[in-house]
């Protein structure tokens, strides 16, 4: 059932706030800029995390499959996270295609070979037959990517260094993410939904600069 503060959010403040929880700011800070009670964007997030599809909106490249199958190749890193307490850490693992700089596959979970696996699994079948992946050299991916489309390397190679620059991006536009934060996720579906709200609309973006 509606609440009386639906009635009263106006669709150009519920566009903000969608912009809003895409950017370095608090849920409070939203309320202060907004003009809205913690309640509302509380829910109004968790509708907005839960419309975001498991593709991520990912678009595959216009072109002859032939020319494609030779050209994919992908990045994979893992960067640090936490929810609730910096004790309660959560690994985010992420894969990029890097034509295209979208975002593949994402997996938050902790930094065994149990979440590479996760990871491995969400990635699109097309892209685990056809491209070759560039990791750093953590043990977590050996035998989990085959070895015929898995090259480790290192960071003076520079093969993983666009999805390095997508973890600082993150960094900078998630406050949940930052190292030292006020803005902590407290549950973890919300942590994920935050990044998956945040992938889904840098995904987009990404493909509207694609050629048709």
């Amino acid at each position: 059932m509606a609440s009386p503060e639906d009635r009263l959010v106006s669709d150009e403040q519920r566009t903000l706030i969608e912009h809003l929880l895409r950017e370095r700011i608090s849920l409070r800070g939203i309320c202060r800029t907004v003009g809205v009670s913690l309640p509302w964007p509380l829910h109004f997030m968790v509708e907005c995390f839960a419309a975001c599809p498991d593709h991520l909106h990912v678009r595959r490249l216009a072109g002859p499959t032939e020319v494609v199958i030779h050209q994919l190749e992908a990045e994979a890193d893992e960067m640090w996270s936490f929810v609730g307490k910096r004790a309660n850490k959560q690994w985010l693992w992420i894969a990029m295609d890097a034509q295209s700089r979208q975002i593949i596959a994402f997996h938050v979970g902790d930094r065994r070979r149990e979440s590479a696996q996760a990871l491995w699994a969400k990635i699109p079948g097309a892209c685990r037959e056809q491209a070759r992946f560039h990791t750093d050299r953590y043990e977590a991916y050996k035998g989990v990517i085959p070895a015929e489309r898995h090259q480790a390397i290192t960071k003076q190679a520079r093969k993983t260094n666009h999805l390095e620059r997508f973890n600082n991006t993150l960094r900078q536009r998630l406050s949940r993410l930052v190292r030292e934060t006020l803005s902590c996720s407290k549950k973890l579906a919300n942590h994920i939904g935050a990044i998956r709200y945040f992938i889904c609309h840098y995904n987009l973006m990404r493909a509207a600069a694609l050629p048709v």
